[in-house]
């Protein structure tokens, strides 16, 4: 009599849990043990075909196949290349990079998702699933790729010239215990309970919940953080401006720096060195900028020498890559739900290598369109290096310091 329950319970607990061989093979030497009408009943317990359990039987009395194959040579369907000569070209042709506007592109303008390369090729008379084009994609070398920030535009001539000499001036100013600062406007942020960039942990299914839109707080408004890191220290200093970012706003950051973190690091200093970008409001063409760091050398008594980076190239900046960036990674998925949030998210930044960041807001009024005129420019004590004087130039004070 044939134990129905216990091949049931064997199928259940190892056989259906085996690849296909050894579900055949399992089936097989369940039909043989039960002997007259094994075959029938194995197949109706298992579902595996009775001409399956037959070629088992057959497998049962052979050397198991090599290389843990579970197919003799030749078994299976034949490869969908195989059976439709014309599919791999056809996809390649299909997601290979091509000029705008060819007409011989169907999916040009279209994301190249799985379901469309199928639809499309379906309409080419192929048949074939998305699953398929997966696989085939992987084959022709292709997977999802995202934009890369990698060409510059135009590239200036002096550009590696004048990172050896901003290179060179650094150096020489960190070997005389002078201190140089690395300065830029980081992006305007808005304030109130809108989503930020990132993620963070949270209880699982409780995400912090925010605005859907992202229309300015009338309220809050935006800010502006500004900021100077200090190179050979490894610190920086943000002044979280609520108005406009303007030279003025910029420089008086500066100031804040030398005050706060600065005078007491350096307290017998004679020069300042800045490092900047080419534009914004520190920008080599800006001349409130240039008569903003005039009225800061008077009051200070220090030669600011000031070298700016080459245009396209502010990623070089090193405020960028030593504080910026790491204060975006600080408050990641959190929302900047208001001012005092800005400033302790900022303040709390560190990292292993030791940076230290202090922060405050700065809540005076800087207007937008300042104009400088002809005759305040010359007054400035002003004077360009040899090489790239737009780029490089010291500002010298015009009378004994004021503070």
């Amino acid at each position: 009599m044939i134990d129905r329950q216990g091949i049931q319970r064997w199928w259940e607990a190892d056989g259906s849990k085996r690849d296909e061989r050894g579900r055949r093979v399992f089936a097989a030497s369940e039909a043989r043990a039960a002997g007259r009408g094994g075959i029938a009943a194995t197949s109706e317990i298992t579902g595996i075909a009775r001409s399956t359990i037959g070629r088992g039987l057959k497998e049962l009395d052979m050397p198991s196949p090599p290389h843990g194959r579970v197919r003799r040579e030749g078994g299976g369907p034949r490869l969908l290349t195989e059976r439709d000569p014309t599919l791999l070209a056809d996809l390649e042709r299909l997601v290979q990079p091509a000029t705008l506007g060819d007409p011989e592109r169907p999916l040009l303008w279209v994301s190249k998702s799985l379901d469309k390369l199928a639809h499309a090729l379906g309409d080419m008379g192929h048949a074939i699933s998305p699953n398929s084009v997966r696989k085939l994609l992987v084959r022709l070398g292709f997977s999802r790729q995202v934009n890369r920030k990698a060409d510059e535009g135009a590239k200036h001539p002096d550009r590696d010239a004048q990172f050896e000499h901003i290179n060179t001036r650094v150096i020489a100013a960190q070997a005389a215990g002078e201190p140089v600062i690395s300065v830029d406007t980081k992006k305007k942020e808005l304030v109130g309970a809108f989503r930020n960039g990132g993620s963070d942990y949270r209880p699982r299914g409780e995400p912090q919940r925010v605005k859907v839109h992202d229309f300015v707080d009338k309220a809050l408004g935006k800010v502006v953080p500004y900021g100077v890191y200090d190179v050979a220290a490894n610190e920086g200093w943000v002044s979280v401006g609520i108005t406009a970012d303007t030279a003025e706003f910029a420089v008086q950051s500066i100031r804040t720096w030398r005050e706060r973190m600065g005078r007491a690091r350096y307290p017998k200093a004679r020069a300042l060195t800045i490092t900047a970008d080419c534009g914004g409001s520190n920008g080599a063409r800006v001349r409130l900028w240039k008569t903003e760091l005039q009225k800061l050398a008077d009051e200070t008594g220090l030669v600011v020498h000031v070298h700016h980076y080459p245009p396209g190239t502010s990623k070089w900046n090193r405020i960028e890559h030593r504080l910026f960036c790491h204060i975006t990674q600080n408050w990641r998925g959190r929302p900047l739900t208001d001012r005092l949030a800005v400033v302790e998210l900022i303040g709390a930044t560190t990292t292993r290598t030791g940076l230290k960041v202090e922060c405050a807001i700065d809540d005076s009024t800087y207007e937008k369109g300042v104009k400088v005129s002809d005759a305040e420019m010359a007054s400035i004590d002003i004077t360009g290096d040899q090489f790239h004087p737009e780029w490089n130039y010291t500002i010298k004070p015009r009378q004994s310091p004021i503070a």
